[in-house]
């Protein structure tokens, strides 16, 4: 019984990976939804697929999607401002569709 008492004891003072266990993992950091969409609209722009599943990942499919869609909105009235016309404009035209 003090065998075992000491052995626990002694494996608690080791540091991680020395007993044999795998070290620890750090805590994966989390991401918020804005970031995730971000990421991930930023890679579907710049056709790299690995980022934007690894975006994906980071949050659940009904975050990412309204992460997205206040991304979208945010853009179109950046750009509506810049161009000084109305989003549905702006909209209409990165879509490459005739004036409404």
């Amino acid at each position: 019984m003090i065998r075992v008492l000491f052995d626990r004891l002694r494996r608690r003072s080791r540091p991680a990976g020395q007993d044999g266990a795998p070290p620890a993992r750090p805590p994966e950091r989390q991401h918020n939804l804005f970031e995730a969409a971000a990421v991930y609209v930023a890679a579907c722009a710049e056709n790299d697929p690995d980022r934007s599943a690894e975006a994906a990942r980071w949050v659940s499919p009904e975050a990412l999607s309204f992460g997205v869609n206040e991304l979208a909105c945010r853009a179109l009235v950046a750009l509506a401002r810049e161009r000084g016309t109305s989003p549905q404009h702006v909209a209409r035209s990165l879509l490459g569709l005739p004036a409404a």
